[in-house]
């Protein structure tokens, strides 16, 4: 029996040659975002540039991720031959299940970026928490391009462009979630720098008893001047650091002893380099 193949007609075509051009760049922008932010939450390339820059460009490829990513969806409205409804784009489990992890992917997505908006109306660890589901967000529309990819027969494009984008993407999320105590032994970071601490103007300081190692003990400051309040050492440290609703940043002046090693992880987290850390004896 001979396979009978159906011709699609030129303007369906061209319309799916523009959803596999916007779900591809889609795939590789969506990479690249996660990437930079993971750069931007751990301050990892501070020193090439200021905090600032890092994350506008986060925010600019989060937003051409969903630009390609909701076109991706849209030009399916577009096709003349097994067209799709508007229900069918934006209402998840109706269809196969790889279309069902691409929606719910693209809405947490959205979802995420309203939310950035809202961060000063919200707790900035609930806000992080929410931010954090891009995670899985990223993982089920990877899952979902892979599948769509092998069911077009598009599979031998996304083999070597899609292992390219996706393993640095991987490696920093492993990296992310791995202990900073773990990251200094491979030698994959620096200990916290010491250094005499700055005078603080307007910081609203919260004193903690240490009894310190070996006679001595660590204090901690933040330089105000520097201090862009971006709540990255709370989300480190959240004994030690706690952003107020007025913008204000708490902080515990003398850590004890357990939490040394949270006032390390969050002076070499912070992109700004305002928290210092010294050693000095104690009384």
């Amino acid at each position: 029996m001979n396979a009978i193949t159906i011709a699609l007609p030129q303007h369906d075509i061209g319309i799916r040659e523009v959803a596999a051009f916007s779900a591809r760049s889609a795939y590789v922008l969506m990479c690249f975002t996660l990437c930079w932010g993971i750069f931007t939450a751990t301050g990892w390339i501070k020193r090439l540039t200021g905090h600032q820059a890092i994350r506008s460009g986060h925010m600019i490829l989060a937003s051409l991720t969903l630009a390609t990513g909701i076109t991706h969806a849209i030009v399916f409205l577009l096709l003349r031959e097994q067209s799709m409804s508007i229900a069918g784009l934006v209402v998840p489990f109706t269809g196969k299940l790889r279309h069902t992890l691409g929606i719910l992917g693209l809405e947490i997505m959205v979802a995420i970026t309203l939310a950035t908006g809202l961060r000063r109306f919200v707790k900035y660890r609930r806000w992080l928490r929410f931010h954090q589901l891009a995670y899985p967000a990223v993982a089920m529309v990877v899952v979902h391009s892979w599948f769509g990819a092998i069911a077009n027969g598009h599979l031998a494009v996304l083999w070597l462009g899609g292992l390219t984008a996706v393993t640095p993407a991987v490696t920093l999320t492993a990296l992310r979630f791995t202990p900073p105590r773990v990251l200094i032994k491979a030698g994959l970071l620096s200990a916290a720098p010491a250094a005499t601490p700055p005078h603080v103007a307007d910081m609203d300081p919260a004193e903690a008893p240490n009894r310190g190692v070996n006679g001595k003990k660590v204090q901690v400051s933040v330089d105000n001047q520097r201090c862009r309040r971006y709540g990255i050492c709370q989300a480190e440290s959240p004994e030690l650091f706690q952003l107020l609703a007025d913008g204000r940043l708490r902080y515990v002046r003398d850590p004890d002893t357990g939490s040394r090693a949270g006032a390390q992880a969050a002076a070499r987290s912070c992109p700004m380099q305002a928290i210092q850390l010294q050693e000095v004896r104690s009384r």
